[in-house]
């Protein structure tokens, strides 16, 4: 059997998928107005959970939806809409908001379930790509995902408006999030189980694992080259941190900066740490999360932060291994 080998067309294909798809996208901000506002009030001030249903394609997309919404601060779980009719309607009470999903918004299965759920009092969200449908005129709120084309070259499989309704349930779970002041530490005890939930199972402040006092390793301005490395051997976090009598951060002074120091100087007599150090340098606040501290530590490629207070004292520092003791990586 010879193997089938795509053509260039392929690639031509899908960069218009990704074109039609992003369009459909960036068209859905035009249309979010007081309509959006009023189903985010139907969810804040509801003392019940947020139910996400819809069919097919619709379903997988209730489905992600729901658990970001689950993850980001709002309770919700999905209920499939053909299950509901069989039972599970007994999922929704009269407290809850129903978020209902379907591009013609005229679903048999939805619409099966939707007196049940006027009857039951639950507030109904539609998400269609049809204004005019049944859905979308007997919902409380209507969010309009419509898409002027399926990215499928026969207008067919949904593709754009099932992308178009993900992104409008991400912009309704992040909004959520904001209204809620839903932060870093209650992301975290959502995800126990993730990289960010092992290393926030507790939630780790730089306070608890950075070193203080004389474990900090420091030397003046005025200090030369021979006391800078002492004070880095005896500090072993590979840096010395620079400070003024005040003891303000005015640099620090790392095994990187000593080589630099012999390549740039090969006779170091006279040289002191203002000479080589590297100044202003980047620095934590005790009461960050450790795990802000790992993304600066990353995203910069530095293995030593200095640790300030709010008038830039130093009180602190910290170094990967530290991180690693506190499993914080």
């Amino acid at each position: 059997m010879n193997p089938i080998r795509p053509s260039y067309q392929a690639l031509d294909l899908a960069r218009q998928v990704l074109r039609i798809e992003g369009e459909a996208v960036l068209a859905l901000t035009s249309r979010l107005d007081d309509t959006f506002l009023c189903a985010l009030e139907l969810i804040l001030n509801s003392r019940g959970r947020v139910i996400v249903s819809g069919i097919g394609k619709s379903g997988h997309v209730g489905r992600k939806i729901a658990a970001t919404l689950a993850s980001t601060g709002t309770p919700a779980f999905f209920v499939h809409p053909a299950e509901a009719s069989h039972g599970d309607l007994g999922m929704i009470t009269g407290e809850d908001v129903v978020i209902a999903i379907s591009n013609s918004g005229e679903s048999d299965e939805l619409l099966n379930i939707l007196p049940a759920i006027k009857r039951q009092g639950a507030k109904l969200i539609a998400m269609t790509g049809n204004s005019a449908s049944t859905l979308a005129r007997d919902a409380d709120a209507h969010l309009d995902a419509g898409v002027a084309q399926e990215a499928c070259p026969l207008n067919l499989a949904p593709t754009a408006s099932t992308t178009a309704a993900l992104a409008m349930g991400d912009a309704i779970a992040v909004a959520l999030l904001d209204a809620r002041g839903f932060d870093a530490e209650d992301f975290a005890r959502s995800h126990p189980g993730g990289s960010l939930g092992r290393r926030q199972l507790k939630i780790i402040r730089v306070r608890e694992v950075m070193r203080t006092g004389e474990a900090i390793p420091v030397v003046p301005p005025e200090a030369n080259v021979a006391a800078c490395v002492c004070e880095i051997t005896r500090g072993t976090i590979g840096m010395t941190v620079v400070v003024s009598t005040e003891r303000q951060v005015l640099g620090i002074f790392t095994d990187g900066d000593l080589r630099r120091a012999v390549l740039k100087h090969p006779d170091l007599h006279g040289l002191v740490a203002r000479d080589i150090m590297t100044a202003k340098p980047r620095v934590m606040h005790p009461d960050k999360l450790v795990d802000e501290a790992v993304e600066m530590m990353e995203r910069f490629k530095i293995n030593q932060i200095p640790v300030v207070d709010d008038d830039g004292i130093l009180v602190g520092a910290l170094n990967m291994h530290d991180l690693f003791q506190a499993k914080a990586i």
